[in-house]
């Protein structure tokens, strides 16, 4: 898979995400993805996990993310800076930032996924 087709899946998936298509998104992912709950801490392994932790944020949180560019590290591995916006259920914006999704692949599908911090200059 190209550079070019990994950042097309991973847009196309930001807006199945943001529709709240979590079937879209879990098409993605390997069956043990590893994903981080960056929401109560901690990681979660596997579909049914992913699909768990996203049910309960989104009973709680209305959050948006948008990727604003990639780029890529190693071989298979691309980074998306994001802008995302957590609301409540009333829509009030809760955060509104930017930060860095650090995405893994294996074959066509996404293993792992990180958030990283953008430092002050970035």
């Amino acid at each position: 898979m190209s550079e070019v087709d990994r950042e097309k899946l991973l847009t196309e998936t930001y807006e199945a995400f943001n529709r709240r298509d979590i079937d879209g998104v879990l098409g993605v992912l390997t069956p043990d993805i590893d994903w981080p709950n960056a929401w109560e801490g901690g990681r979660v392994v596997g579909h049914a996990r992913v699909r768990d932790y996203w049910t309960r944020q989104w009973a709680e949180l209305a959050p948006t993310v948008t990727p604003i560019s990639f780029s890529h590290r190693a071989p298979g591995t691309v980074v998306v800076r994001v802008h995302q916006i957590a609301r409540d259920l009333e829509g009030a914006v809760l955060s509104d930032g930017h930060v860095l999704h650090v995405y893994v692949f294996n074959g066509p599908l996404v293993s792992r996924m990180d958030v990283e911090e953008l430092g002050p200059d970035s």
